[in-house]
């Protein structure tokens, strides 16, 4: 392999990788299967099982419906996503002008959830949803589009579950998810166009592909008013294809994405007829997406993510026979650790929550639910090898084709409204 291609395969390959890491941010996971976990920050929500969406985090929890339950709704991600303080070179030289990115948008989640208890032993449900998802777009001007540019990933989860009631203290439950991805990821850098041969757009990619998960989950209830829920998500490799092309050359190859495993472990307490509390943790599996190759064999880059866990507490107040009120408090710990990067900003991050739900009447209600999601100022330092340098040779160039230094922080809004029946 020469020089040049050598060049273009290694500045192309990083970028791919880049664009797609992003399926394995903390910040690429949504937890926004309801309206009425969001206004709880969804502590408690693997057991609790007021209306059908419970299925999403606990297959086992349909087994404490003793009618049909339906549920559909819609929750609205508002992302504040900043990136400042950038400090752009390209082949050792500043490119000045990089005034701060605002990258974020709004992303909307709609989901439909249906029990049906088979008999006092048997229920089974399906829901449609999503785990995964995530947007940012940098302005065309922005210099380091090389690390910026369009991500746009999307997930859909069609979930097939059954539980089953061993006792009256203990049920199990499973089931199968179908999950369908799906991407576009636009990479360009004008500083290149005519030093590769090839124009100035390193990756643009529209693809898509299907995986089959499956989880499992048990719930234990002490009485009717404390209980407890466990589950596991295994989630596969996903396989996308479509239209993929690098350096204005389409690939054949499927990109695989790994996607996380999740566990959770929650807990609901009725203190009285008018108060309860509950609680959750939450571990995602990150540490999964240790590389990033295709099913050609092409290996693109190594990862140094780190296991995530979410810690939710909440608290629901029963006003009267129409209005609940409830609120909470989550800590979600990054996946990010000695990689960071500025098209999808990850840190640590706190969810503010409060929500309610109406009764339209004894089998109908509206929920509602708003979250404020805090995350922290982060140094994101991201670089391109230079594979021809030799410091002996000054001919061979810089020892970086281009990096980037900035300060950036997520910040979201999330809306969300929803409304359930039993029959």
């Amino acid at each position: 392999m020469n020089k040049k291609r050598l060049f273009t395969k290694s500045i192309l390959a990083l970028t791919v990788a880049m664009a797609s890491q992003q399926a394995a941010a903390a910040g690429f996971q949504l937890n926004s299967q309801s309206a009425t976990g969001l206004g709880r920050a969804f502590a408690g929500d693997a057991v609790i099982a007021d209306n059908a969406s419970v299925l999403s985090r606990n297959a086992a929890a349909m087994a404490l419906f003793d009618a049909p339950a339906i549920s559909l709704g819609l929750n609205v991600i508002d992302t504040d996503i900043k990136v400042k303080d950038v400090d752009y070179k390209f082949a050792g030289q500043s490119i000045p002008g990089q005034g701060e990115q605002s990258v974020g948008g709004a992303s909307y989640v709609p989901n439909i959830y249906y029990i049906h208890p088979i008999n006092d032993k048997f229920t089974v449900g399906g829901g449609i949803y999503s785990n995964f998802g995530t947007k940012t777009e940098f302005d065309d001007s922005f210099a380091g589009n090389e690390y910026g540019g369009l991500t746009d990933v999307k997930s859909i989860n069609f979930a097939l579950s059954v539980a089953y009631r061993i006792n009256e203290q203990f049920s199990v439950g499973g089931g199968l998810d179908l999950i369908y991805g799906s991407g576009k990821l636009q990479r360009t850098n004008k500083n290149i166009e005519g030093l590769l041969g090839a124009s100035g757009k390193l990756v643009d990619v529209d693809a898509d592909g299907y995986a089959l998960g499956w989880n499992i989950g048990s719930v234990y209830e002490l009485n009717e008013d404390n209980r407890f829920g466990l589950s596991y998500r295994f989630s596969p490799d996903l396989k996308a294809e479509g239209d993929i092309s690098m350096g204005g050359k389409k690939v054949d190859e499927k990109l695989i994405m790994p996607l996380p495993d999740m566990a959770e472990f929650s807990g609901f307490h009725k203190l009285n007829d008018q108060f309860a509390v509950h609680y959750s943790v939450q571990w995602i599996k990150w540490s999964e997406f240790d590389k990033l190759e295709t099913d050609g064999g092409t290996h693109l880059n190594d990862y140094n993510w780190k296991d995530g866990w979410h810690y939710a507490l909440g608290g629901t107040y029963y006003l009267n026979n129409d209005w609940e009120l409830r609120a909470g408090y989550m800590y979600d710990t990054s996946a990010q650790d000695a990689t960071t990067s500025i098209s999808v900003p990850d840190s640590d991050r706190q969810w503010l929550s409060a929500g309610f739900t109406y009764h339209i009447d004894s089998k109908s209600n509206i929920d509602f639910g708003l979250t404020y999601l805090m995350g922290k100022d982060v140094e994101a330092n991201e670089s391109t090898k230079n594979p021809m340098h030799n410091p002996q040779i000054p001919q061979t160039g810089p020892a970086e084709i281009s990096s980037v230094k900035a300060t950036t922080r997520a910040d979201a809004w999330l809306y969300g409204v929803q409304y359930s029946r039993s029959f």
